[in-house]
């Protein structure tokens, strides 16, 4: 497919929620071994009261074989909260919020979890935990896609969210770390497609991202895939677990 072909199409298609299926065959990205959505899920099955943070869609969330009687989940972004609404109906409330503030007393959730949220807020996630409570998260580490931000906005300052900081804001809200884990994995596009739809997706990798203001460096990412193959870059990911004391 031409370059005008690939970037019509990969303009048009719709990204909201957080599903990724429009790149199957376009790109790739290797997935962390600790298998986050069969965790969540295990942490689901034994909860009574439960809370899902930036839930996205709903996809992830949706997928548990058992939510606890009382599911809660938050979504800040109108579109995503409207399709998490569908695809959860009455296994869950979706409340209009974001990471923080949480508009939830203290003490109300025996667990919490996020995957990939934009930021924690380590201790309103301290604050809505009842004793002996969980939070469970599969962040994004540092220099997650740093390829990819960097062949568009040139080299780019990458000191940010660190496993370590993750781990220091969680001790100083008054939770003990049980489990922190960390992944670098292989990222493929095949197409300068895919990356156009990453970008319009995931929007905080390229602020501002449109087509037409990228014109030539998509022009430029066409070429190098055309005659070197897929343009590779690196994810980065890690998971914690913190409870909060009895």
């Amino acid at each position: 497919m031409d370059f005008d072909a690939l970037v019509t199409k990969a303009a048009e298609v719709s990204v909201d929620g957080w599903d990724f299926s429009w790149l199957e065959g376009r790109a790739s990205e290797e997935r962390p071994p600790w298998g986050y959505a069969r965790l969540m899920g295990e942490r689901l099955g034994q909860a009574s009261v439960a809370l899902d943070v930036q839930t996205g869609g709903g996809e992830v969330l949706a997928g548990a074989p058992r939510l606890p009687a009382r599911m809660v989940a938050t979504e800040s972004w109108p579109p995503n909260r409207v399709r998490a609404a569908a695809l959860l109906g009455p296994r869950a409330t979706v409340v209009a919020a974001g990471s923080g503030p949480l508009p939830f007393r203290a003490g109300t959730f025996d667990l919490v979890t996020s995957r990939h949220p934009v930021a924690t807020w380590w201790e309103d996630v301290a604050r809505v935990l009842a004793p002996g409570g969980s939070f469970l998260s599969q962040q994004v580490g540092p220099r997650s896609g740093a390829e990819v931000v960097d062949f568009f906005l040139g080299p780019q300052d990458w000191d940010g969210r660190r496993p370590s900081d993750a781990r220091a804001a969680a001790e100083e809200a008054g939770l003990r770390v049980v489990d922190l884990r960390t992944a670098r994995l292989r990222m493929e596009f095949h197409d300068v497609g895919a990356v156009i739809y990453f970008l319009r997706k995931v929007i905080w990798m390229v602020p501002g991202f449109t087509v037409e203001a990228y014109q030539s460096r998509l022009a430029d990412l066409h070429e190098l895939i055309t005659t070197e193959g897929p343009f590779v870059a690196h994810s980065s990911r890690f998971l914690i677990e913190a409870r909060k004391p009895e």
